[in-house]
């Protein structure tokens, strides 16, 4: 009977070890707050400027925990990092959008890109049915 309860020990110990590395501490990676809304239907395209009270609970947060990314203000679905040129961009698994953001490093060289470059930091869009919702905003 004792050597059972010795034996379980190292079992639980190592679960919790386990455990512990698999989940991993959340880092934000990236955190911005929107200043315009462009919803899209295919027959109609409404741009919304944003007030900063409606704004900062449009608010898009990417964390990473154990090497994984995840959107956190988009029900924490999972999403794959790519790196192109001066962008990083976040791309939801289910297929169900994408954040793209300008490198801080690169910000200059993007922003002789056009004047989208210079105003915001990032894109949020989001596909909703045959339709989008699009945020442009700044990294906060």
């Amino acid at each position: 009977m004792l050597v059972r309860k010795i034996g379980v020990v190292p079992v639980v110990l190592a679960s919790v070890v386990l455990t512990s590395q698999v989940h991993g501490q959340s880092r934000t990676v990236f955190s911005g707050v929107p200043v315009l809304k462009v919803s899209e239907g295919g027959v109609e395209r409404l741009p919304e400027a944003l007030p900063r009270d409606k704004a900062v609970n449009l608010g898009c947060v990417i964390s990473e925990i154990g090497g994984k990314y995840y959107w956190a203000t988009r029900e924490n679905k999972e999403m794959v990092r790519r790196t192109s040129g001066a962008f990083i961009t976040y791309i939801a698994v289910d297929g169900s959008g994408y954040v793209r953001v300008v490198d801080p490093s690169a910000k200059g060289a993007a922003s002789m890109m056009s004047p989208t470059e210079v105003k915001f930091d990032y894109v949020e869009h989001l596909l909703v049915g045959l339709g989008s919702v699009t945020y442009f905003g700044n990294a906060r």
